[in-house]
């Protein structure tokens, strides 16, 4: 964890709320989310106050990726707890992403919180607790509109002023991942087929292009064929193969019983994972 004086927790906490970020990723969905630490800081934080504000416990979107398609919003919570010797006044958190929250230049990606975080105060030994909580609220449509680049790894940042106004922050409470979403389909054929003749399953993996607000094929990933006996509830995988030009998939195996056949995509490090819908083969 680091703390860090006034001046560096101005410095880092100007950049995350400019919400108009020259990365790809912008907050341009809250403009004007709650009070930011910077407005905090200029009702006349000393520049060498020191603040002793801790952070533990951060998790986002409840310990999952957080996965999104092109349109619709979804709404991201977060929660913390803070720790201070005084009592805290202000709380503030912020996702971001990059190498050094304390530059335009090392930043790739900036959000705001729909608002200060809720905070309930708990006297504790040697100081008081604090569990927070607040929602990042996230349209895809708008925060990524200028690149898919931003999909990966981000960062809890949290910051706070005491009683005093010492400023305290840490600018890597938690790690979440923003993934793009992605989807699967699956035609098994012909229909119906005889026995130990060849079955062909086809489809097509996509996944989200914020930056053109559509789906765009996702090629040379791994894909399971899986199928379904009828009557049973278990999928078995029966082979892999890897998407081609476009996200296409082709995928032969032999007909054996009745029963229905998909497509699995595991998802990567920026993208979501998908599961195509059964398609039911009657074997004769």
């Amino acid at each position: 964890m680091r703390t860090h004086t006034a001046a560096a927790v101005l410095s880092s906490a100007v950049v995350l709320t400019s919400l108009v970020l020259p990365g790809p990723a912008q907050a341009a969905e809250h403009p004007a989310a709650a009070t930011d630490l910077g407005a905090f800081a200029s009702g006349g934080v000393r520049p060498d106050a020191l603040g002793g504000t801790t952070f533990k416990d951060g998790v986002v979107n409840k310990g999952k990726d957080i996965v999104l398609g092109v349109k619709g919003k979804k709404a991201v919570p977060v929660t913390f707890t803070a720790f201070d010797e005084e009592g805290v006044a202000v709380t503030q958190a912020f996702l971001w992403q990059g190498t050094d929250s304390s530059s335009t230049d090392t930043i790739t990606g900036g959000l705001g919180a729909d608002g200060d975080p809720a905070c309930t105060e708990t006297p504790v030994q040697d100081g008081y607790s604090y569990r927070c909580r607040t929602v990042f609220t996230i349209d895809p449509a708008v925060a990524f509109k200028d690149g898919n680049g931003t999909a990966g790894t981000w960062k809890l940042f949290l910051g706070a002023y005491d009683l005093y106004a010492n400023a305290s922050y840490d600018d890597d409470v938690a790690r979440t991942r923003i993934k793009r979403a992605a989807e699967l389909t699956a035609d098994a054929s012909p229909e119906p087929v005889r026995r130990g003749r060849t079955i062909t399953v086809t489809g097509r993996l996509t996944r989200a292009d914020w930056a053109k607000g559509t789906y765009a094929g996702y090629a040379s990933q791994p894909v399971q064929l899986q199928f379904r006996r009828q009557g049973s509830n278990t999928y078995t995988t029966v082979k892999t193969v890897r998407t081609g030009s476009g996200g296409a998939l082709r995928a032969t195996t032999r007909a054996g019983a009745d029963g229905s056949y998909r497509f699995v995509f595991a998802g990567t490090t920026t993208t979501g994972p998908a599961t195509a819908p059964g398609d039911h083969i009657d074997v004769r």
